[in-house]
């Protein structure tokens, strides 16, 4: 398993398995596209987010290379974060934000 430090793009195949880890407390799925402005704002942020919470794991789902999953969790905009705690969806964050700001709304996951 790759180390927690980046947010790790994963495939439609490793995603289940991810969303259950229950070796963390967490898990943030990135949808994003490689065109799309907003989601190459937000790579840096997300990057310095996982070095921070080491109990959150980080990924990245492409919704070009992964659209049947795109579809299946309905994302209409991106960037869209969705958490997941043991499999089951239980937040969205849709849009880039300021660093500042995405941690008050994820750190509450950390603990």
């Amino acid at each position: 398993m790759a180390n927690n430090d980046k947010a790790v793009e994963i495939s439609t195949r490793e995603f289940e398995e991810t969303i259950n880890n229950s070796k963390y407390k967490a898990i943030i799925v990135d949808f994003y596209a490689e065109w799309c402005m907003p989601c190459v704002m937000m790579a840096p942020v997300l990057e310095e987010l996982a070095s921070k919470f080491k109990t959150i794991k980080f990924v990245k789902i492409n919704v070009d290379e992964n659209s049947q999953l795109a579809g299946k969790f309905k994302i209409s905009s991106i960037p869209c974060l969705v958490i997941f705690k043991k499999g089951k969806e239980i937040e969205r964050i849709r849009g880039a934000l300021p660093e500042e700001v995405l941690e008050d709304k994820i750190k509450k996951y950390a603990k």
